[in-house]
C-alpha cells in the first residue's frame, strides 16, 4: 500500500518524465519498473523507437470473468513558452493543495490513479472477478496512434468494458462522445496573371464552390438526424490557404476542416456527402478538387445506464450526471473492437485546465480518484 508522500512522488516523476507528443517511452518504462516490483509483468508496444505504449494485465483471484481495459495516454501537449508559467511545466510542484505542471490534469494524474490502484488491488488479494487490463497508450493528442496500434494488434480483443481516466472532475461520468473527422479538401486550377483570368483556373473560385455546396447539403443531413444525447453532427472549415501574390490567379486552394459526428450522420457519411459534391463539381467545372482524410476517429457511444457507470455511481458518496463528451478520446478506437461495451470516462481534474498554462490538479482529487478506481474495478468485475 502506497501512503500519501509516495502517491504524490509517482505523479510528480510523471510529469518530470517530457512527454511532449513524443518521448512516451521513457514514461512507460518508469511505469514498467514500478508494476515489477510489485510483481506485474508488462510489455511495451513501439510505435517508434522513442514511443512506446504500456501493455499489462491483473487476473482476479475469483476466477473468469469480463475484462476491464483501464487507459489513459503517456503524452501531452507542447508546454509553449516555459517563462510564462507560474512554477516550471515540467516540475511537479505542490502549491496551496495544487500539483502544477503539464499533463498533471490531460492526463497523468488519471493514468498514475489507475497504476496506483492496480498495485493495491494486487497487493490487497485482487479479490475480483475477470481481468483488468492497463493500456497506457501514445499518441492520443495527435493522431490517436497508440491506441489504433493496440486495437490493429489484438491487446484490445475481449474487452467488456473501457475506464478511461481523462479529467471529467468528480462531478460528472462521460459515456459517450462524437467522432471526429480531419480531412483537407485540395482544389487544383492553372495560375494566371490577374489581368487575364481566363487563361487560367481560379482555385479558389472552385474552393468558393464546394463550400456552398457542401453547407447546403450538410445542412440537410445534419438537420434530418439528431442524436438525444450527443445532438446534432457538426462540420467546421478551420483552415484555408489559397493563391500566392495578389496579382496572380490561385492556382491551389488547401482547405482543412473538422466533422464531429453522432451516429445517426457518421464519418462514413460526411465522407460520403463530401466525395458526392466532389464527383458533381469534377464533373461540370474545370480543375480538380481532391479529398484527403487526415484523421477518422468514429464516435464511441454506450448505455448512460451501463454497468461500468452503474459500478462508478456505487463507489461514490454522492450521485453525479452521466453526460456526453463534446471532444474525443482512445474510446474511438477502442470501441472499434465491439457494436455494444460498456464506457466511462472518469478522471482527476477539470478538462477547462487542459492545455492551459499553470496546467495543475487537485492533490486531494488525484487522490481520492485512487480510491474511487479500486472500488468501481472491485463493482464491476463481480
Amino acid at each position: 500500500m502506497f501512503n500519501e508522500k509516495e502517491k504524490l512522488k509517482i505523479l510528480a516523476d510523471a510529469i518530470k518524465i517530457r512527454t511532449e507528443n513524443d518521448n512516451e517511452a521513457k514514461l512507460a518504462k518508469y511505469f514498467q519498473e514500478l508494476l515489477k516490483k510489485y510483481g506485474i509483468e508488462s510489455k511495451l508496444v513501439h510505435y517508434n523507437p522513442q514511443r512506446a505504449s504500456l501493455v499489462c494485465d491483473l487476473d482476479g483471484s475469483k476466477g473468469s470473468g469480463k475484462m476491464l481495459v483501464v487507459s489513459g495516454h503517456l503524452d501531452v501537449v507542447t508546454a509553449g513558452d516555459e517563462s510564462e508559467w507560474t512554477y516550471p511545466p515540467f516540475g511537479g510542484e505542490i502549491h496551496d493543495g495544487k500539483m502544477y505542471g503539464r499533463g498533471t490534469t490531460d492526463m497523468k494524474a488519471g493514468l498514475c490513479a489507475l497504476i496506483i490502484a492496480m498495485i493495491e488491488l494486487k497487493e490487497e488479494g485482487a479479490n475480483f472477478k475477470g481481468k483488468i487490463r492497463l493500456a497506457a497508450t501514445v499518441g492520443e493528442e495527435v493522431g490517436m496512434y497508440g491506441s489504433k496500434q493496440l486495437v490493429e494488434e489484438g491487446y484490445i480483443d475481449g474487452a467488456d468494458g473501457f475506464l478511461i481516466a481523462e479529467p471529467s472532475s468528480s462531478n460528472r461520468i462521460i459515456n459517450a462522445h462524437k467522432g471526429s473527422l480531419q480531412y483537407e479538401i485540395i482544389a487544383t486550377g492553372k495560375p494566371a496573371h490577374s489581368s487575364m483570368p481566363e487563361i487560367g483556373i481560379d482555385s479558389i473560385q472552385l474552393m468558393v464552390d464546394y463550400i456552398n455546396e457542401t453547407n447546403k447539403r450538410f445542412a440537410k443531413a445534419f438537420n434530418e438526424a439528431e442524436n438525444k444525447q450527443l445532438g446534432k453532427t457538426l462540420n467546421v472549415n478551420t483552415v484555408i490557404d489559397g493563391g500566392t501574390q495578389i496579382n496572380s490567379v490561385a492556382g491551389k486552394t488547401i482547405l482543412k476542416a473538422n466533422a464531429r459526428c453522432v451516429p445517426e450522420v457518421n464519418n462514413d457519411k460526411v465522407v460520403e456527402i463530401i466525395e458526392e459534391v466532389i464527383s458533381d463539381l469534377n464533373g461540370k467545372n474545370q480543375g480538380k478538387l481532391e479529398l484527403n482524410i487526415l484523421q477518422n476517429n468514429p464516435n464511441a457511444v454506450s448505455e448512460k445506464d451501463n454497468d461500468l457507470v452503474k459500478a462508478i455511481l456505487n463507489s461514490l458518496d454522492k450521485k453525479i450526471p452521466v453526460e456526453a463528451l463534446a471532444g474525443a478520446t482512445d474510446a474511438s478506437n477502442f470501441g472499434r473492437i465491439s457494436d455494444k461495451y460498456d464506457l466511462a470516462i472518469f478522471g482527476p481534474g477539470e478538462a477547462s485546465v487542459a492545455h492551459i498554462i499553470d496546467e495543475f490538479v487537485e492533490v486531494d482529487d488525484y487522490l481520492k480518484f485512487i480510491d474511487v478506481y479500486k472500488n468501481t474495478i472491485k463493482n464491476y468485475l463481480v
